[in-house]
């Protein structure tokens, strides 16, 4: 890469502010606007005012969308991986060097604290206090390692698809931003009242943060899940990914 570090870390944090401001921030406002109706099932603890999968489907458009668009204005600076496991990804698969790869998942930890800071401030108490500033967690029924191997198969199939139109040479250029944005929007769709389908540290960071410093929930011994699953799934992807191409 030309650009330098610092841009190319600039490009990161910004980047992973918007996923986190728009995609997190759409998750509070639906809870929000779910406050006070009575659930269907004790499957739905709060998400459900447009009908359960529906919300869940805006909720990852949301963060489809977002994506979509740091991709394509960030992606010829940094790479536009916004996701600590995929910065770990691609350094394991030897196309991202060492001595970025700290600066890389710093900046993205410091743009999702930002961004779910910023929403709190914007949007007032109730961002927290009702909806936890979309903070992640495994819904009724789901166990820890449940939740792990599940935040592990949706990376999975992010990473693979970030490897096949992203990062492989031969992708038809253009289509990046708009196939990966879908991607999340999917898995997000199924996984999302699984465990909040964050797919991402650092999605994940910015809301337990954000709501640790401003008296919402303590969700912390939950942050081992969105750490595990997403760098276990991002690397099975990467890996598999070059031995299915190796010639």
């Amino acid at each position: 890469m030309t650009t330098s570090l610092g841009k190319r870390c600039v490009a990161e944090a910004v980047g992973t502010f918007i996923l986190v401001f728009f995609g997190a921030g759409a998750a509070v406002v639906t809870l929000m606007l779910a406050a006070g109706t009575t659930p269907a099932t004790p499957f739905n603890i709060g998400i459900g005012a447009l009908g359960g999968l529906g919300d869940w489907l805006a909720i990852g458009l949301a963060f489809g969308i977002a994506i979509a668009g740091a991709i394509y204005a960030f992606g010829r600076i940094s790479g536009c991986h916004i996701n600590p496991a995929v910065t770990i990804a691609l350094f394991a698969t030897r196309r991202l060097p060492g001595r970025d790869v700290a600066p890389y998942i710093a900046a993205q930890l410091v743009g999702a604290a930002a961004a779910s800071l910023l929403f709190a401030w914007a949007v007032g108490p109730d961002a927290v206090t009702i909806g936890g500033l979309g903070a992640t967690a495994p819904f009724a029924g789901i166990g820890y390692l449940q939740a792990i191997v599940i935040e592990a198969v949706g990376t999975f199939l992010l990473m693979l698809v970030i490897m096949g139109v992203a990062v492989d040479e031969r992708a038809t250029p253009g289509f990046a931003g708009l196939m990966v944005g879908l991607a999340v929007a999917g898995i997000i769709t199924t996984t999302g009242n699984l465990t909040g389908a964050s797919l991402n540290p650092a999605r994940t960071f910015g809301p337990y943060l954000g709501d640790w410093l401003l008296g919402g929930s303590n969700l912390w011994a939950f942050f081992p899940i969105y750490i595990i699953g997403p760098i276990v799934g991002a690397l099975l992807a990467a890996f598999l990914y070059d031995y299915l191409c190796k010639e």
